[in-house]
């Protein structure tokens, strides 16, 4: 005997009777022990000792034998990790069954013909690996759960013809027989088939419509959870199986309601774990397998409908995709991944013993001892120390997952149900701050009375009813309760029917606390929430809010999901705004929260604005039947807030598409190109929008092409531009689409903007588009416009364009478009304009965007009260008065 099998043999009394009494089995250990098990060898070690029908139980349970004595030594000896152990047990299992099928279907084929449709095609038995060995996971004493379904009803064309239920049927139950018969060889594995639709009560192999009826009009909450890990181990017919279990299990929206259904069959569990006195079971017990399981499985029923990466079913995979999401942090998921291998290791060690299914710690000095050396303890005490450490954490996270939300009464109960009676609910909303409480009480008892309410289901009501009392509490609490309260139930009479948003509120009492401190802070942030309510989700976001974000791991991420969609092109639409709409909610809680400057935050909107459109013209290329090259030659420029860097919440795009190429079906080509990206971008869907798009700056505005080749665009540029056309373009910057024709783009614009220019002209003309614009725009209200008003935004933008026009002939480096503020100290260094002057403008271009910011994330007009913003107004009227000479429409 190896010294590798003496060395581990005394700590598996189970290895040492497979070692007795099969003396071809430390030959057959000791010839593979330095390397793993693959399906290649499983099957040639079939081959090798025949496995044909005669053969085939006796073949299959020495072909079991033999793998988990490898298991064992290799695992024990230290040669084996946790991956190794549970996939060669899944592979044995696959192996297993599959062989077992093949030759029991032959016989029963020989006997009753082939099994077809009703238009002849043959039919195959799929087989369903649930649980551990669907996840890819089985333990090396575990049973197996099984599922038979077969494609159609027919019947066989053999003389002797049977239907197709009969004959799947009869092959299941050969199978089951084949795998768990016990015999003087032992047996293969425990077959476990009550998971199959109406479990031991329903029938044995059902077929693919069967089951869509059952999950349609039977399908209970726990099931979903069960096929969660469903994997076909055997059959082709995978994609039709999928497309019926995939909307059963996962949802199209985000699925909060699942937390407490999986809280309830917790709860189940643990009782019968407590009824049986069985706390020291690491797979069911407190802080046991299960519950880092249940974790894992129920933000893959919440998100996995959304989110295709959380349908995967190995738990460790599942677990670390969560941090990248925000939905634990990677402390909690480190934690509970060493917990889970742990246990998963120490489970393995309980099952060597004796190879029996347990999950409990052994009672006895002997076993104790054997099994803490076997996990690399000095003694058990260690063990225990270590184990009870593991389950603490792992039931630290379950309960912050699954806590339930307070059931007790909440103070303001009596308030919500008797909403109808304003006298009292005047007064008590008086009592909690409302300023104007009879408005906030008529609210109420609108929203109580209203159809929406009225007509909702009872567990939908009873949400209702928990949440109502702590809004109106936390609403209370903020310094504008009366608007912050209104705009909660606006936002909660858009999700009324959405039982999962109602859930996530009631569930996460921190989210709520999020919702109703971004909104009100801002009306424009409640505006956007209710358009987009699926956002609730991102409250629950782990991640620090001070973190900025990854825009090239966003991209990467989001073409790669995007690419697994193909060529499903609305869902892709769909997708794009979903994940562009979380983007921007993620920067305005960040922005809310006093993190982000005006300016940062439009850095951030731009740049994920670039990204968006650089997808869109790959996606509407790949839709274009007939182009000429995989990569397109096609850019987008972009103009006004997005070419300057200076991109709002709600800004549109304003974007001139360019070719490089001069063939004309190449025109042809990429205007298709243009008109599909501007649709794409600017097409409303069941997702919302994500961009209005303004092409009207291209050349020739509206009644021009709408693309064109950068040639015909210099050309127009240097011939017939108008001068506002080069105020425009000091502005633009290559946004998206070639390099190569954007570095193209960048060298003419450069180009156009260091032409000699007469000044005086140029002055007169810069002066007397902007008192066009102002005659408008401006002057509509007393209230003083931060952008058309004489001193506002639009004056700064106007300076800066005139001094790139006028001097970057002779200062090449003003054409670089480094935004307002940057060339304004740039000009002031050139001598162009005083240092002093230049500073103060620079500072209130700051002032006044914050200003206008401010009133757009309260959901007003850029206008404030003139005093306001007086101190700013002064630098920038000096600015234009030492510049074009003459006041600024003063």
């Amino acid at each position: 005997m190896s010294d590798v099998v003496c060395r581990v043999t005394p700590r598996s009394r189970f290895l040492r009777r497979m070692l007795d009494s099969r003396p071809w089995l430390e030959g057959q250990l000791v010839a593979h022990l330095d390397r793993s098990l693959d399906a290649d060898v499983l099957r040639a070690f079939i081959l090798a000792q025949g496995g044909d029908e005669p053969r085939l139980a006796a073949t299959l349970r020495r072909l079991r034998a033999w793998t988990l004595c490898h298991l064992v030594v290799r695992d024990l000896a230290g040669l084996a990790d946790l991956d190794e152990v549970t996939e060669t047990m899944t592979v044995l299992a696959e192996v297993a069954v599959a062989h077992a099928h093949n030759v029991l279907r032959a016989a029963l084929a020989a006997r009753y013909g082939l099994p077809r449709a009703s238009n002849g095609d043959e039919q195959e038995l799929l087989i369903i690996g649930m649980g551990k060995l669907g996840g890819r996971e089985l333990n090396v004493s575990s049973d197996i759960d099984l599922i038979f379904i077969y494609p159609e009803e027919g019947d066989t064309d053999g003389a002797k013809s049977i239907s197709n239920f009969e004959f799947f049927e009869r092959l299941g139950r050969q199978i089951i027989s084949a795998l768990s018969a016990i015999t003087e060889d032992g047996q293969v594995f425990r077959v476990d088939m009550r998971l199959r639709p109406n479990g031991d009560s329903g029938p044995l192999a059902i077929s693919l419509d069967m089951l869509e009826n059952y999950f349609i009009t039977q399908g209970r909450e726990w099931e979903r959870y069960a096929w969660i890990k469903a994997r076909c181990i055997v059959g082709s017919r995978v994609a039709e199986l999928q497309a019926i279990s995939r909307p059963f299990i996962f949802r199209k929206y985000l699925d909060f309601g699942a937390i407490g259904a999986m809280r309830e069959l917790h709860a189940q569990i643990r009782h019968e774990v407590s009824r049986r006195d069985r706390a020291n079971n690491i797979k069911l017990g407190p802080g046991g397998i299960r519950e880092i399981e249940f974790i894992a499985q129920v933000f893959q029923l919440i998100r996995g409908g959304r989110d295709r990466a959380l349908q995967t079913r190995p738990t460790l995979q599942v677990l670390s995709l969560l941090p990248a999401r925000g939905i634990l942090d990677e402390r909690a998921v480190e934690q509970l991944s060493h917990a889970y291998v742990f246990l998963r290791r120490l489970e393995h060690r309980l099952q060597y013993l004796d190879d029996a299914q347990t999950h409990d710690l052994p009672s006895n000095e002997t076993d104790q001892t054997l099994i803490a050396q076997a996990m690399g303890f000095a003694d058990h005490g260690a063990l225990l120390e270590a184990l009870d450490h593991h389950r603490a954490c792992v039931s630290r996270h379950f309960d912050a997952v699954f806590s339930a939300p307070e059931e007790e009464d909440h103070g303001l109960d009596t308030v919500w149900r008797n909403a109808a009676d304003a006298e009292d609910t005047v007064i008590t909303l008086a009592g909690l701050g409302y300023a104007a409480p009879m408005e906030a009480a008529n609210r109420l008892a609108a929203t109580r009375a209203g159809g929406r309410y009225q007509q909702l289901p009872n567990h939908l009501r009873e949400r209702f009813d928990s949440l109502m009392p702590r809004i109106i509490a936390t609403a209370a609490s903020a310094a504008n309760a009366d608007a912050t309260l209104a705009r909660c139930l606006d936002l909660i009479d858009v999700i009324t029917r959405r039982g999962s948003y109602l859930a996530l509120l009631q569930q996460y009492p921190q989210a709520l606390r999020r919702v109703i401190d971004l909104i009100s802070a801002s009306s424009w942030a409640a505006q956007y929430l209710s358009r987009h309510p699926i956002l609730l989700d991102e409250l629950l976001d782990a991640r620090d809010l001070a973190i900025a974000p990854d825009w090239l791991q966003f991209k990467r991420t989001l073409i790669a999901t995007l690419d697994a969609l193909e060529p499903d092109m609305e869902r892709q639409m769909d997708v794009m705004r979903e994940q562009h709409h979380a983007q921007v909610f993620q920067l305005l809680t960040q922005d809310i929260a006093g993190v982000l400057t005006v300016e940062k935050l439009a850095d951030h909107l731009s740049a994920l604005a670039d990204i968006m459109v650089d997808i869109a013209i790959g996606l509407c290329w790949k839709k274009i039947r007939h182009r000429h090259r995989e990569q397109p030659k096609f850019a987008a420029i972009s103009y006004g807030k997005l070419g300057g860097k200076e991109l709002g919440y709600a800004s549109d795009l304003d974007l001139v598409f360019l070719y490089g190429e001069e063939e004309v079906d190449a025109a042809e080509a990429y205007a298709r190109l243009a008109q599909r990206t501007s649709s794409w971008l600017s097409s409303r869907t069941a997702a919302g929008i994500l961009f209005e798009t303004d092409l009207r700056l291209r050349p020739n505005g509206d009644s021009g092409l709408v693309v064109t080749s950068l040639a015909a665009f210099r050309q127009y540029q240097l011939e017939s531009a108008w001068v506002w056309e080069h105020q425009a373009l000091t502005r633009a910057r290559f946004t998206a689409g070639d390099p190569e024709l954007g570095a193209a783009f960048e060298a003419v614009r450069d180009e156009v903007l260091r032409l000699p220019r007469q000044l005086d002209t140029l002055r007169g003309e810069v002066v007397a588009m902007r008192d066009k614009m102002r005659a408008a725009h401006g002057g509509k209200s007393a209230l003083f416009d931060l952008k058309h008003d004489p001193g506002g935004l639009i004056d700064v933008e106007f300076l800066i364009q005139y001094l790139v026009l006028g001097h970057a002939h002779e200062h090449p480096e003003l054409t670089r478009n480094l935004g307002n503020i940057a060339l304004l100290a740039m000009a002031a260094t050139l001598g162009l304009i005083p240092a002093d002057l230049a500073d103060a403008c620079a500072n209130s271009y700051r002032k006044l965007r914050a200003l206008q910011h401010r009133q757009r994330l309260d959901g007003q007009a850029s206008r404030v009260a003139p005093v306001e913003a007086e101190a700013e107004r002064s630098p920038v009227r000096a600015l234009w008065k030492h510049v074009f000479g003459s006041g600024n429409g003063d």
